[in-house]
């Protein structure tokens, strides 16, 4: 890890929320209940900067309430999935630095949301998601409940999707998606980068052993 970012964590130590993915996971599924209802919630959560203007500046925190779907069969294995991967990389990192990392994506979105009028949490919510890729790309996950995955290959395919998303979004899709691989690159680029190091060197050591194996 980076020495500023250890830095960082340590100044803003005293500020971790403990177990934060269990408040936020829960605040979804509060929104989502209420949504299903017909109280429409997400309206009066989102990221809207208009309405922030005229004072309803609670929506600069909760917009990360906005449920990820509204089908109640998805529901279910979205915050699921979002409370496991948010909780491993609390135990990775400590809570310092996860709230820093939830923290500095919120920034993100709202800088995006200030620069094109809105924005979401589902970059932000996918930046946990490659976080995770990156640490653990070997993970398993059953798709569907049946098709076992591995994270890595997972993370690809939304990779296509966020580049998809670049090339076709909105100004406001393009800047939160910027904003949240922001936010990857800054708390894991230098792990990603030795990562791809060692993959390079793994690679090039078994081509060269097969190289000499056929001499």
């Amino acid at each position: 890890m980076m020495k500023w970012l250890d830095q960082l964590e340590r100044k803003t130590r005293r500020f971790a929320i403990v177990h934060l993915m269990n408040y936020i996971v829960f605040g979804m599924a509060l929104t989502f209940i209420a949504d299903f209802m017909g109280l429409g919630f997400s309206r009066m959560l989102s990221l809207n900067m208009a309405a922030v203007a005229r004072g309803q500046i609670w929506r600069l925190v909760t917009f990360v309430f906005l449920p990820p779907n509204t089908s109640l069969l998805w529901i279910l294995f979205s915050l699921y999935f979002y409370w496991m991967i948010g909780s491993a990389l609390e135990n990775q990192w400590g809570s310092a630095r996860f709230t820093l990392f939830y923290l500095t994506g919120m920034i993100g979105n709202i800088l995006a949301a200030l620069l094109t009028g809105y924005a979401d949490n589902m970059y932000l919510n996918l930046s946990l998601f490659f976080a995770f890729a990156a640490l653990w790309p070997d993970f398993e996950i059953m798709v569907f409940f049946i098709l076992p995955v591995k994270m890595k290959w997972l993370a690809l395919l939304n990779a296509a999707l966020f580049v998809w998303q670049l090339i076709v979004g909105t100004w406001s899709t393009r800047a939160v998606i910027f904003f949240s691989l922001l936010n990857v690159a800054l708390f894991l680029g230098g792990d990603l980068f030795n990562r791809i190091k060692q993959d390079s060197h793994y690679w090039k050591t078994r081509y060269n052993f097969r190289k000499s194996m056929k001499k």
